[in-house]
């Protein structure tokens, strides 16, 4: 008895719905930034106090509510220090963070709080900074404040923020 090969027929059966990949997931899109974040990072700038320029390095603590589409974009605030390289002493800080959306891409915003000058030498003294900062993949910021007994002080810098929390 000869064997009879079937016919194979190429036409698939129609869709009963939408193409789907993978099943369901509980991911949003990577293109949606919206949500709360934690941002862990080393930051570095250029001081001028005491009539002098000197650098500092520290890290920072940033914990901000992210809305990329609306008015406030970031909201919240960021806990800081850093340490002068060539005098004694460096810098705590407390700010609170607002941000916006300018040209549609670049977040950018003004940072406001007090601070504490610690030192070797002398005790802690308070003082209070603004600043405005842009973030363009890391954010350069410039502070201005105001430290009792030293003054006056302009801040230009650098914080790169990473990511450790997402929500």
């Amino acid at each position: 008895m000869p064997h009879v090969i079937p016919p194979i027929t190429t036409d698939l059966p129609p869709r009963s719905g939408p193409p789907v990949s993978g099943g369901p997931s509980g991911f949003r899109a990577s293109s949606d930034l919206d949500g709360f974040y934690l941002w862990l990072g080393p930051t570095g700038a250029a001081t001028h106090l005491d009539a002098r320029w000197d650098s500092a390095f520290g890290g920072d603590l940033a914990a901000l509510r992210i809305r990329e589409h609306a008015l406030v974009g970031a909201l919240g605030g960021d806990f800081g220090f850093s340490k002068y390289t060539a005098s004694s002493g460096g810098k705590l800080w407390l700010d609170g963070v607002v941000g916006t959306r300018v040209a549609g891409r670049t977040m950018v915003g003004l940072t406001a709080g007090p601070l504490l000058e610690v030192s070797d030498l002398q005790h802690p003294r308070a003082g209070a900074s603004v600043g405005a900062w842009a973030f363009v993949g890391v954010t350069p910021f410039v502070r201005v404040g105001l430290v009792n007994e030293s003054g006056t002080f302009v801040e230009l810098g650098v914080r790169v923020a990473l990511p450790v929390f997402r929500r």
